[in-house]
């Protein structure tokens, strides 16, 4: 857990309850192809593994295959031992019958223990497989830039974590298992049919392209209801996910029916999309059932005539019959295998897509050492917009000394939390420079850059866990004692020891447990512990009373002492002791200097200053 992490008591930017920017279906087309040779590729570092469950498949299908043709030795024994008797020449050989069938178990027992190890193998091959890309996704999350999660849904993303990588997981532990077999036995099986009769065998074998025809035909239908199915699935957790987040939202604004709605028009398509993956894969069984019945017609008929020619012998029948069976078995194996890989590339498309996103640059050659860093910054003639063709902050310049308090006003959408953006490395400006102690920030190790900075933001984010591990979060070795002096500092200390468990009080998983202002103490706690160089601070005292609202008040202001402090302000009469206030609007300075100066222009600030006092009164 990175230390810049750890010092960020806010939340990352949250999508609405109604579920905006959620993909599109069809946002790619489905590249099987290059997608399973990807997969390919990514499970190669399991070859011994792979090449250990292709033995033991083929030795179990081996075993397994050889049986019908010796039940076929002992069924013409007992033939030929009952004519004997009813002629009156002999009678039946039970010793050469209870030989061959103590044979045929001895094959199946062998059989079944070369299918456990096998399966045994393939569990543990695919389980590793999903942990392993749980931790690359995991990981390249840490190295992602910000703008991929302003466009993303929260459950878009778990859904490439859980669903996704479940799915893989359970397909291929299935499909390659079952590909080994049915490959394996239908190869088997046409040898021994062959060693039996090749008339007979040439006969059946006019099957296999009707089959081949009905399984393409099925996969090309099926292949992008499964692809969709995937891509509705993640959508439906971002609605589910978001609508919960912002369920006192949606009721606030009686929007249920609305977001049922929405929940509804998806999970349609889910269902539309499920429906026609599941019926075309459900389809395979019935219709290779019926192209296998051809194939028991046509043995009943070549055998019988075959038998009365003395080509073959009558137990020849039976295991023809039983071959014939075992046959359709693993061409419909293959259709279900052929649906299994739809849903596995499908899958492995959508974690390959993630995996593949741009990444930040995590390091740079000879970076910054930030072990003596003041907290001297300066912006030299910034320039910078999310989008290439609008630029949001133009030419910006400024010069902040160690241990100045920076705040930065203005109305919503002039580029005030932009700034904090750029200052921390989230995005990187089109041009110009922002510099640290004359360093510029580029040449920092973005990891180290961060961990000279402390925010503190509106949205508080506490975790389900303890007071006492939420506060530490800001510094994992810090002692108890570390704990309940940042504590002290952030005025929350006394209202922990009136708590029945204390420093050690479960917050639930929304925090709800404790006040809105509460929750900004104990980031504020958080943030202290951390012992930043930078400070960022979002005023969050909009919501809370006027006695919480003062301790806030003194927790930050403590948590400032001697630091390099930006604060976002929204309400202009708590930063008048600031050292520069930065006026924007429409991502220009227009104005800075400190609140005299400031009024006494009677300029933008000094408007912005009079309406918000107009409206106090």
């Amino acid at each position: 857990m990175n230390n810049n992490t750890n010092k960020m008591s806010g939340s990352p930017m949250k999508r609405g309850p109604m579920g905006h920017g959620r993909a599109a279906v069809g946002e790619k087309a489905n590249n099987f192809k290059g997608t399973m040779i990807e997969l390919i590729k990514y499970i190669s570092k399991y070859k011994i593994s792979l090449v250990a469950v292709f033995l033991f498949a083929i030795g179990s299908t081996i075993f397994s295959i050889t049986g019908p043709k010796i039940l076929g030795k002992a069924t013409t024994k007992i033939f030929e031992g009952l004519v004997k008797k009813v002629s009156g020449s002999g009678g039946i050989d039970f010793q050469s019958i209870e030989k061959l069938l103590l044979i045929l178990v001895g094959l199946y027992l062998i059989s079944a223990i070369f299918s456990f190890i096998q399966g045994y193998l393939m569990s543990g091959i695919s389980q590793k497989i999903s942990y392993e890309m749980r931790n690359q996704i995991s990981e390249k999350i840490n190295r992602m830039p910000m703008k991929y999660f302003d466009t993303k849904t929260h459950g878009e993303i778990l859904s490439r974590i859980t669903n996704d990588v479940d799915t893989l997981g359970m397909s291929l532990n299935q499909s390659i298992t079952q590909l080994i077999t049915s490959i394996t036995t239908m190869v088997g099986i046409v040898i021994m049919m062959f060693s039996i009769s090749w008339i007979m065998t040439l006969a059946i074998l006019v099957i296999i392209p009707l089959s081949v025809f009905a399984v393409r035909k099925v996969v090309g239908k099926s292949q992008k209801y499964f692809k969709n199915q995937q891509v509705f699935l993640g959508n439906l957790n971002g609605i589910v996910e978001e609508n919960y987040g912002g369920h006192q939202i949606v009721k606030v604004f009686n929007k249920e029916k609305e977001s049922i709605e929405e929940f509804n028009k998806v999970n349609d398509k889910l269902y539309d999309s499920s429906w026609k993956a599941q019926f075309l894969s459900g389809i395979m069984q019935p219709l290779m059932a019926f192209i296998g019945n051809l194939g028991y017609v046509m043995v009943s008929i070549l055998g019988g005539w075959l038998v009365i020619k003395k080509a073959i012998e009558v137990g020849d029948i039976q295991s023809f019959i039983q071959y014939v069976k075992n046959f359709t078995q693993p061409i419909t194996q293959l259709a279900q295998v052929a649906n299994q890989l739809q849903s596995t590339a499908a899958a492995s498309e959508r974690v390959f897509e993630f995996l593949a996103e741009e990444e930040e640059d995590q390091t740079v050659i000879n970076p910054v050492n930030i072990n003596n860093i003041e907290g001297n910054i300066e912006f030299e003639h910034v320039n910078f917009g999310y989008k290439e063709n609008k630029t949001i902050i133009n030419d910006f310049s400024i010069n902040v000394k160690k241990g100045q308090k920076i705040a930065i006003v203005g109305p919503t959408g002039a580029g005030k939390t932009t700034i904090i953006k750029l200052l921390m490395r989230f995005y990187d400006v089109n041009s110009g420079s922002i510099k640290i102690d004359g360093h510029d920030i580029r040449n920092f190790n973005r990891s180290e850059l961060r961990e000279l900075f402390g925010m503190v933001l509106q949205d508080t984010w506490l975790f389900n866990a303890s007071i006492r591990e939420n506060i530490k979060f800001g510094k994992l070795s810090a002692t108890d004692d570390e704990i309940i002096s940042a504590a002290k500092s952030a005025n929350v200390h006394h209202f922990i020891k009136t708590l029945n468990d204390g420093y050690d009080m479960v917050l639930d998983e929304e925090a709800s447990n404790v006040s809105q202002g509460q929750k900004q103490l104990l980031t504020i706690a958080r943030a202290i512990l951390a012992d930043p160089k930078i400070l960022i601070l979002d005023e969050a005292t909009s919501s809370v009373d006027t006695r919480t609202e003062l301790l806030i008040q003194k927790a930050m202001d403590r948590l400032m002492e001697g630091r390099t402090s930006f604060v976002i302000a929204h309400r202009l009469s708590t930063i008048k002791d600031a050292d520069i206030i930065l006026v924007m609007n429409e991502g220009d300075i227009v104005e800075h200097g400190n609140h005299e100066e400031l009024l006494k222009k009677g300029g933008f600030y000094s408007k912005l200053y009079n309406s918000q006092f107009e409206e106090d009164n």
